[in-house]
């Protein structure tokens, strides 16, 4: 069996569906499909659980989301089909209870209640249509499946009970070779020992594709996007991009660990722990070949890669009484991040002084600072860029470089890094 999964972008509209219903008829394999929340719903959702949460009128939000999700059921015609509304209704039934209980004082459990819903919606949606297609399929559901801890927006998988949960579920479904099986589930979602939902982190979904081809010991997996397979660089940021063939596994999560925004860091893992293939493949021209990612790692220097990252903030933290970074220091540092949940994306010491770049957040790099502050100086600089390149050489650096100044720059025989800032600013 494969495992596919289809991320927002392709399920945005009837028409998507559609297409996805056409995909799946390409293949003859059995199938574990994992579906993200449609279009932008899960921005959406975020927006809703704030009202929720800041005891704001949230039915505004809710009736924007009802109206997206009503307008792609007609165009799909399944409002005429009453099994399928009457789950439909249920489901939007227990949103607007929640959404008219009182809040808890745990904010990330309440987003992890409330955002989960677009997957409930969505995977719902394609289900019904593909069944209405005389596609067979069955609906599962991840808040049974994928155990995780009760760290919510970022549960931590157990992967041995997680595995007994799809044995159990999907073990005679999958060895019935009489017909072929095709099983629907929610991207991003788990849930603890007691039921509660919990989600693994923003852009999931791949992830649970990646649990999901684990726990089965699937074939390979393909995340179908909306571009043509991973690039060497967004194109946003660059032009004259090429398609990167074939990687291995370790370039992979290179790439993602840097910011390469194909694919979600967690997902290259529970991959290459059992040696699956992951395809990343073009939902708009599904036939087209697409990026490879496997074991081998000869293909991995044949085209530079280019890794850009935006509204980042540079911070230097020095000891007040003008003492060494020491041990002691890093796990003050450290453990401030980690309470104040900041992820560094570069770091770098000096004998006095440790600097990181983070995204920009302001709330949460004004929570480091207050936790800091006593013990330690914390300068930052605002409004620059972090750049990666992959298998770089001189001529490309200089080009890169060319108008910046570079506040920080670190070298590995594969990776160089800078933190700049245009000249102008």
């Amino acid at each position: 069996m494969k495992v596919f999964k289809f991320g927002g972008a392709s399920v945005k509209n009837a028409e998507s569906v559609r297409n996805v219903a056409k995909i799946i008829q390409l293949y003859k394999d059995d199938l574990m499909i994992v579906i993200s929340a449609m279009g932008k719903m899960t921005n959406a959702l975020e927006n809703l659980v704030n009202s929720y949460y800041k005891k704001e009128d949230w039915r505004p939000i809710f009736e924007e989301i009802t109206s997206y999700h009503n307008a792609i059921i007609n165009d799909l015609n399944l409002h005429e089909d009453e099994s399928f509304s009457k789950i439909y209704l249920k489901i939007l039934s227990q949103l607007e209870l929640k959404l008219s209980s009182d809040s808890t004082a745990n904010y990330d459990y309440e987003y992890d209640q409330i955002v989960s819903f677009g997957e409930i919606l969505s995977t719902t949606i394609v289900s019904g249509y593909l069944n209405s297609e005389l596609i067979e399929n069955e609906w599962l559901d991840a808040r049974k499946l994928i155990r995780t801890n009760a760290t919510f927006r970022e549960g931590k998988i157990d992967w041995e009970l997680t595995q007994a949960l799809f044995a159990a579920k999907t073990g005679v479904l999958y060895q019935d070779n009489s017909k072929r099986n095709i099983c629907i589930i929610q991207g991003f979602l788990g849930h603890t020992d007691t039921g509660q939902t919990t989600t693994l982190g923003r852009e999931g979904s791949d992830f649970t594709a990646a649990i999901a081809a684990w726990c089965l010991n699937a074939e390979d997996v393909t995340i179908w996007k909306d571009v043509p397979g991973m690039l060497n660089a967004d194109p946003k940021y660059f032009n004259n991009t090429e398609r990167l063939a074939k990687i291995s596994f370790r370039e992979a999560i290179e790439l993602s660990y840097y910011g390469a925004s194909v694919i979600h860091p967690k997902t290259i893992k529970p991959l290459q722990n059992k040696d699956v293939p992951l395809y990343v493949k073009s939902f708009i021209h599904p036939t087209s070949e697409g990026t490879t990612i496997q074991s081998d790692a000869k293909y991995d220097s044949l085209v530079p890669s280019y890794i850009f990252k935006d509204n980042q903030k540079l911070i230097t933290i020095s000891p007040r009484d003008f003492s060494f970074i020491i041990e002691e220091n890093m796990r003050d540092i450290f453990e401030a991040l980690s309470n104040c949940k900041i992820r560094v994306n570069m770091m770098q010491n000096s004998a006095i002084s440790f600097s990181i770049c983070v995204d920009d957040d302001e709330q949460k790099v004004a929570n480091l600072i207050k936790c800091l502050e006593v013990e330690y100086q914390i300068k930052y600089n605002a409004g620059l860029n972090l750049m990666t390149v992959r298998h770089y050489n001189e001529t490309i650096l200089g080009q890169l470089t060319q108008n910046k100044e570079v506040l920080l720059e670190q070298r590995s025989r594969h990776t160089t890094r800078f933190v700049l800032r245009d000249i102008s600013q």
